[in-house]
């Protein structure tokens, strides 16, 4: 019977068997982080260095890009690394830090999702109210809530889980480090605290869903009312990239944490974790660019070495948005 002082690492899900198999997921990991940080790259640089895209929307979509990379870099680089040398271990600091910020990641994109879907019903169910309930200063006391409230959801749930003893072995069974497979190796009746924890979290989580589905609701009356076809398709564009990443990101996420036992497998696991964990990040940029001309434009012109030009602010009557 040990505790959590006497382990000093960890074992991950093996990806693979065989030699070829591993070699086969380190290129595919490595073409998924590289994706991702070249389309998170450019979405961060395109509207920093873009001043027609210093509005509430696109400053959003650049606390997303952050936490997209922040996510990727915290989970891919092990994967890789234990792939290419035929390892699944993982030190316990190691595993520490993985999941710290890999919960803190996550945490922050689903707030900053909710924050991107008011943003959304504002502009079109209340666009004579952009301005006053979107200013550049309300702008940042979300972002900064949706980071804040991160970090402290993070830090419950490290000093609960990694108070616990732990006798139950040092295999998880994820290519990561996740609170439910450190909670299978707990002993004590503590980890009572923690599930508690991770049911406020899942209403949390829950509540952010309802949220993004009430808005969307009213999003879809008033575009359906817009008289003529170009508003609906332009109403339509803002929003689909946005209801897009949210199915992604969320579905998954809900699979894989409240599917059946009946349904459980070590490959299902892998895949379900390999879906929510590393695909959104590479596929975010890819959706919002290719629906958004605006940013499209301004990705197009950065990669092309042009100069993006403040006087490219384009005319709009479903998101009054400042240009400068």
């Amino acid at each position: 019977m040990s505790n959590s002082s006497s382990i000093s690492h960890f074992l991950l899900l093996a990806l693979a068997d065989t030699r070829q198999l591993q070699l086969l997921h380190f290129c595919l990991f490595l073409g998924i982080s590289l994706a991702a940080l070249l389309g998170n790259g450019l979405i961060i640089s395109a509207v920093a260095c873009g001043h027609h895209l210093h509005m509430p929307m696109f400053f959003f979509l650049l606390n997303l890009a952050l936490s997209d990379l922040g996510s990727i870099c915290t989970t891919v680089p092990k994967a890789m690394h234990n792939s290419l040398w035929g390892t699944s271990t993982i030190s316990y600091s190691g595993c520490a830090a993985q999941l710290f910020f890999f919960l803190f990641f996550i945490s922050a994109e689903l707030s900053l999702l909710t924050i991107m879907c008011y943003d959304r019903y504002v502009s079109i169910c209340k666009p004579l109210h952009y301005g006053t309930l979107l200013g550049s200063r309300a702008c940042v006391h979300m972002a900064a809530a949706a980071w804040a409230s991160a970090f402290l959801n993070v830090l419950l749930h490290m000093a609960n889980t990694f108070s616990l003893p732990l006798c139950h072995g040092n295999a998880l069974g994820q290519f990561i480090c996740e609170v439910p497979q450190i909670l299978k190796l707990s002993c004590s009746k503590s980890h009572l605290r923690e599930l508690g924890l991770i049911t406020v979290s899942a209403c949390f989580a829950f509540g952010c869903f309802l949220f993004m589905v009430f808005s969307y609701v009213q999003i879809f009356r008033v575009v359906l009312r817009i008289p003529s076809e170009q508003g609906r398709h332009k109403a339509f564009s803002t929003c689909l990239p946005h209801l897009a990443v949210v199915s992604l990101f969320v579905s998954t996420a809900v699979f894989a944490h409240l599917k059946p036992s009946s349904l459980s497998s070590p490959s299902l696991d892998l895949s379900v974790s390999l879906l929510y964990s590393v695909v959104p990040p590479a596929l975010n940029p890819l959706i919002y660019s290719l629906r958004n001309q605006e940013l499209k434009a301004a990705v197009w012109t950065l990669m092309t070495g042009g100069i993006i030009k403040s006087n490219q602010c384009p005319n709009t009557t479903l998101s009054p948005r400042p240009c400068h």
